[in-house]
């Protein structure tokens, strides 16, 4: 598959990803892109920001690839449940948060506690780092496992994000671009 025969909703974490972080560069860059909003980016609840993206995926004319970051991987990993393969082709998910470890995530982000375990319906590859703040690498080892993600260790690369000084993220779109040619149309 290419990224023209998907349509790619970008699904930001907790904060929304600013103009500098790769997944708005790459919404930018990619023409069928587009950021799947929520009503409320900084006191996130489970239910609501579920439901955007089944609403997001519902509109999708093309197949869907899923590419999320932080609470936006644990709150695609809750709308798993509703989805198939027919219509998400793949998810291409990174820097998961632990929203059950009250030492590395707010109080806020509980709602989206317990973090789903089951096998997710699509393929999907898993970027994680082992010096992430918000979640400590085992346990995101253990989320690519449980869903069936190609599983990738990005080495010490704090959050995955513009502060830790993922802008452009050449390397990956490298994997992002390998997982899309093994997608089917």
């Amino acid at each position: 598959m290419k990224a023209a025969d998907a349509d790619i909703l970008i699904v930001p974490g907790l904060a929304n990803s600013g103009p500098d972080h790769w997944q708005s560069r790459w919404e930018d860059h990619l023409s069928t892109a587009r950021r799947v909003v929520q009503d409320d980016w900084h006191v996130p609840a489970r239910a609501a920001w579920v439901a955007r993206i089944l609403e997001a995926i519902a509109a999708a004319e093309r197949p869907v690839v899923l590419v999320a970051h932080s609470l936006g991987v644990i709150a695609v990993a809750h709308a798993a449940a509703s989805l198939s393969q027919e219509k998400v082709r793949g998810a291409f998910l990174v820097a998961p948060a632990d929203v059950a470890d009250e030492l590395r995530t707010p109080d806020l982000v509980r709602s989206f506690a317990p973090v789903p375990l089951a096998p997710l319906p699509f393929p999907s590859v898993l970027v994680a780092s082992r010096n992430d703040p918000y979640c400590e690498f085992g346990r995101a080892e253990d989320f690519g496992y449980a869903w069936g993600s190609l599983f990738i260790d990005a080495g010490e690369s704090g959050h995955i994000n513009a502060e830790s000084g993922f802008g452009p993220w050449p390397e990956g779109s490298l994997v992002f671009a390998r997982m899309l040619a093994r997608l089917s149309v």
